[in-house]
C-alpha cells in the first residue's frame, strides 16, 4: 500500500487508525516517522514519504515519533493472509528466528538460500532481515526499560543485543532519547513491584468482537494448562529460553496482557504468539465488508462484526489436541487432554491462579505406551504416528508452514480426514482460508440459514467469502448456542 502515495496522504490526513500498521509515514522536515493515525497536525504532502515497515523508516534515518510511537502499531494484516516467503519470513522473524538462528537459520526454515530471502524482504519491506529483526529488538527494548526495574545491561541482553553498546546505540537512533531516559519519561507502573511480571496493552484494529475469542479459548481450555479466571483467559507458555504464563483481559480498545516470564529473553515471542492466539493483526474492516457482500451473512456480520479466528500459541500442541478431540464431545476432549498433561506435561508454579503444567511436547507423547490412551485402536494410530512425525522433524507446524503443502501432509497421515486437517490449518497454521464444510455445527448451521448443507455444494456456495472462509466459520458457529459463542462470566 505504500507505493499508492495519494491514499496514504488520504489516511494521514483523516487520521485513520484502520491503517496502522499498513505502511508508516517518514517526515522530510523533521526526520520523524509515525503511524497514520498520528494526533499531531499532518505534514504538507510534498515532506512526506511512505514506507513498507518501522524497519525501512529506521533504516532511512528516521526516528520514531514520541507522541504516536510507531513502533507499537498492530502488526500488518498482509503477514497473516499470504503464505508466499515473505509473509512466512516476516512471521518467523516476530517469533525471534532471527535472534536465536541467525539469517542462514531464517533461510534454512524457508527453504531458501541467505541472498533470496534478503532481496525478496527488500523489495517488498525495504529492509533485510536483520533490520527487521534490530527494529524488533528496539522495541522490545523500549518494553522492558518503561515496564520493568530490570538494570539496563539485563534489558539488552534479554532484548537481543549483543553488547551494551549496541543497546545504546539503537536506542538512541531509533528513539533519540538514551534508554535511562526513556525510562525516566515512562508512566510509573506499579507491576515493577513484582519480579517477572510484566503489565501490556496489546493494539489490535477495530472492531473486536471479543464473544467467540474468548468464549471458544475458555470453553475448550485444559485444565491445568489453561483457565478462565477473574474475567481473563490465563495458560501457560513453552518459549524458546524457559516458560511462561500470560493473562489476557479483553478491554473495547485493547488487549490488557499480563506476562510472567522465567528468562526475559522470551518477551518478543510471547507477545508475537499472544497476538497472533487472538488474532489481533486481522483486519476486520476487510474481513467483514467481504462477507458483508453475502446477503446470507450480513445479518450476522451486522449484528456482531469484528469476530477474530481463535487459533493458538503451538501449533503442535493444537494439532494432538485437535486428533484428541476427533468425533467426541469439548467435554470428552479436555478429559483426554488434562490426562496427557498430568502424566507427561512439565510441571510449573502459578502463584495467582490454578495452572500447573506445560503442555507436554511432542518428544514427550512419543515415548508414552500406546495403551495407555483411552481411545479406539485407529485412533491410537492416528496419535501415535502424528507426535513421532512432529517429534523427528518430518512434520513441522508453525509459522514458517506452506499452508497447502502442509495441509497435503496431515491428510496424508493415517486417520486424518479433511476436518482435522482443515481446523489444523485453521487455528494451528492460521490459514484466514480454511474452510469446515464437513464440521456438524456449520453444516447446521448452513440448513438453518437456507444454504446447501453438504459439503461439496456448501465448499461451492461458499467460493464468494474467499479468501477469508475461516471468518465466515465464526459468524456461522455464532449461529448456535454453545458455550463456545459467548464470553465467559
Amino acid at each position: 500500500m505504500h507505493t499508492d502515495t495519494e491514499r496514504c496522504v488520504r489516511a494521514v490526513r483523516s487520521k485513520d487508525a484502520r491503517f496502522d500498521g499498513w505502511f508508516f509515514t517518514a517526515v522530510l522536515t523533521t526526520g520523524i516517522y509515525c503511524r497514520p493515525s498520528c494526533p499531531v497536525v499532518p505534514p504538507k504532502a510534498e515532506n512526506m514519504v511512505f514506507h513498507p515497515s518501522a524497519a525501512a523508516c529506521q533504516q532511512a534515518g528516521f526516528r520514531a515519533c514520541k507522541r504516536c510511537r510507531p513502533d507499537t502499531s498492530p502488526g500488518s494484516p498482509e503477514w497473516n493472509q499470504r503464505a508466499d516467503a515473505v509473509a512466512r519470513a516476516m512471521r518467523l522473524i516476530a517469533d525471534g528466528v532471527v535472534d536465536r538462528e541467525g539469517v542462514p537459520g531464517l533461510a534454512t526454515r524457508l527453504g531458501y538460500s541467505t541472498r533470496q530471502v534478503e532481496r525478496q524482504l527488500l523489495a517488498e519491506l525495504g529492509a533485510g532481515p536483520l533490520a527487521l529483526a534490530r527494529a524488533q529488538r528496539a522495541q522490545t527494548a523500549r518494553l522492558l526499560i518503561e515496564t520493568t526495574a530490570l538494570p539496563m545491561a539485563e534489558i539488552a541482553f534479554a532484548a537481543g543485543f549483543s553488547s551494551i553498546r549496541t543497546f545504546n546505540d539503537t536506542v538512541r537512533e531509533v528513539y533519540a532519547l538514551a534508554p535511562s531516559e526513556l525510562r525516566t519519561r515512562a508512566p510509573k507502573n506499579t507491576s515493577r513491584a513484582t519480579p517477572g511480571v510484566l503489565s501490556l496493552r496489546l493494539p489490535f484494529r477495530a472492531p473486536l468482537n471479543p464473544d467467540n475469542l474468548f468464549g471458544h479459548l475458555a470453553a475448550t481450555a485444559v485444565p491445568g494448562v489453561e483457565e478462565w479466571r477473574d474475567g481473563a483467559y490465563r495458560r501457560t507458555l513453552r518459549l524458546p529460553y524457559g516458560h511462561g504464563i500470560v493473562a489476557l483481559t479483553p478491554h473495547p480498545d485493547h488487549i490488557a496482557c499480563r506476562l510472567t516470564l522465567g528468562d526475559p529473553r522470551d518477551l518478543t515471542v510471547a507477545i508475537s504468539r499472544c497476538r497472533r492466539l487472538l488474532d489481533l493483526d486481522a483486519d476486520p474492516v476487510a474481513v467483514d465488508e467481504q462477507l458483508r457482500a453475502d446477503p446470507v451473512l450480513a445479518p450476522l456480520v451486522d449484528k456482531a462484526p469484528g469476530r477474530r479466528v481463535p487459533r493458538t500459541v503451538d501449533a503442535a500442541e493444537f494439532a494432538v489436541r485437535a486428533v484428541l478431540g476427533q468425533q467426541v464431545s469439548t467435554a470428552a476432549a479436555r478429559t483426554h487432554a488434562a490426562r496427557l498433561v498430568t502424566a507427561h506435561g512439565t510441571p510449573v508454579d502459578d502463584p495467582e491462579g490454578g495452572l500447573t503444567h506445560l503442555f507436554p511436547s511432542p518428544e514427550a507423547l512419543a515415548g508414552l505406551d500406546p495403551d495407555t490412551l483411552a481411545m479406539p485402536r485407529t485412533r491410537r494410530t492416528t496419535f501415535t504416528t502424528l507426535v513421532r512425525r512432529l517429534a523427528d522433524g518430518d512434520l513441522h507446524l508453525g509459522a514458517e508452514s506452506d499452508w497447502p503443502e502442509t495441509r497435503a501432509k496431515l491428510l496424508a497421515l493415517p486417520g486424518f480426514g479433511p476436518w482435522t486437517a482443515d481446523v489444523i490449518a485453521m487455528r494451528a497454521l492460521g490459514d484466514p482460508d480454511a474452510f469446515l464444510p464437513t464440521d456438524l455445527g456449520i453444516r447446521r448451521a448452513a440448513r438453518e440459514l437456507g444454504l446447501p448443507s453438504t459439503p461439496a455444494a456448501l465448499t461451492a456456495r461458499a467460493a464468494a467469502w474467499r479468501p477469508w472462509r475461516a471468518y465466515a466459520v465464526q459468524y456461522l458457529w455464532a449461529t448456535d448456542g454453545h458455550p463456545i459463542n459467548f464470553l465467559p462470566v
